[in-house]
């Protein structure tokens, strides 16, 4: 194609089959903001958005960066403008597709969460119960606080708690290894709960990592595996759980989300090792986020 003028650059985007009329999804995201260090909505915003999906943030908590090998850094609690804000869209008749829900630093923040599914019954229910990792609870998570995430996860369209995090709603001890049949148990069990289930991070008897997930409404059970790569990055989870939100909101069925979601989160750690900087400041996603356009 031969561009000659201005005019054709305009009539390039503005022909007829590149307008989009189908209706503008929205999303609230209910998570802590880390300014450095690539997690929770400094992740979630922009793959979301990549998605054709409007991301409206609503932080629980503003921090300069995550809490993993930083030091010292800026913290400030959000918990009086999750309910204000709340109202202020109902007030506003702002409609959302869905509300997907993760880091709550507070008993009273699961309260406002709960009030945000009230207000928008229609929109789609995901919560993302971050409470820990590799078997071991986070500083921050009282077994109060816990007890609460239990809570927020009735009723959920999904679910997404990583091997710890499943095993902490189940009152399970963390294994370090899951047989498959026990696996589907877990979230047969989890989707007692919640309408659908996802584990992410399981180490199966057989060696094999995988994300497993049960469709709760129709049974069908899927288990995607992956290869582990020779390192660890913070931010990973969120990556997963925001490709899967914009995927199922784009009409995947949550076997697809899911598988989406994984070689995503997996291609964005291969294009980030070696590029020489510390693991804490997290994966280089934006190499590839025009793939999800």
């Amino acid at each position: 194609m031969t561009i000659r003028c201005k005019s054709d650059i305009i009539n390039l985007f503005f022909c007829k089959e590149a307008i989009h009329t189908e209706k503008q999804l929205i999303c609230a995201a209910i998570h802590d903001m880390s300014g450095f260090g690539r997690c929770s909505l400094a992740v979630i915003m922009p793959i979301i958005s990549a998605m054709g999906i409007q991301c409206v943030p609503v932080p629980t908590a503003v921090l300069s960066t995550h809490t993993g090998g930083f030091g010292d850094f800026v913290f400030r609690d959000m918990t009086d403008y999750i309910e204000p804000c709340c109202e202020h869209y109902k007030a506003l008749g702002v409609g959302f597709d869905a509300i997907y829900s993760g880091f709550l630093a507070s008993e009273e923040q699961v309260d406002h969460c709960l009030s945000f599914f009230s207000a928008f019954p229609g929109a789609r229910r995901i919560v993302d119960p971050v409470m820990g990792d590799d078997g071991v609870r986070y500083k921050t998570y009282t077994p109060e606080l816990v007890e609460r995430m239990k809570e927020l996860t009735v009723g959920a369209d999904v679910i997404t708690p990583n091997f710890t995090e499943a095993a902490m709603l189940l009152d399970e001890p963390y294994p370090e290894k899951i047989s498959g049949t026990d696996a589907r148990k877990w979230l047969e069990r989890l989707c007692g709960k919640a309408k659908s289930a996802v584990i992410t991070g399981a180490v199966l008897d057989t060696g094999e990592h995988a994300n497993i997930c049960l469709d709760g409404t129709g049974g069908e059970y899927n288990c995607v595996c992956w290869e582990p790569l020779p390192a660890s990055y913070p931010g990973t989870g969120d990556i997963f759980a925001s490709v899967m939100t914009g995927r199922l909101l784009r009409g995947d069925t949550l076997a697809d989300a899911v598988k989406s979601a994984t070689f995503f989160a997996r291609r964005a750690v291969e294009v980030t090792i070696g590029n020489g900087q510390p693991p804490r400041n997290g994966v280089e996603f934006e190499r590839i986020l025009g793939e999800l356009c």
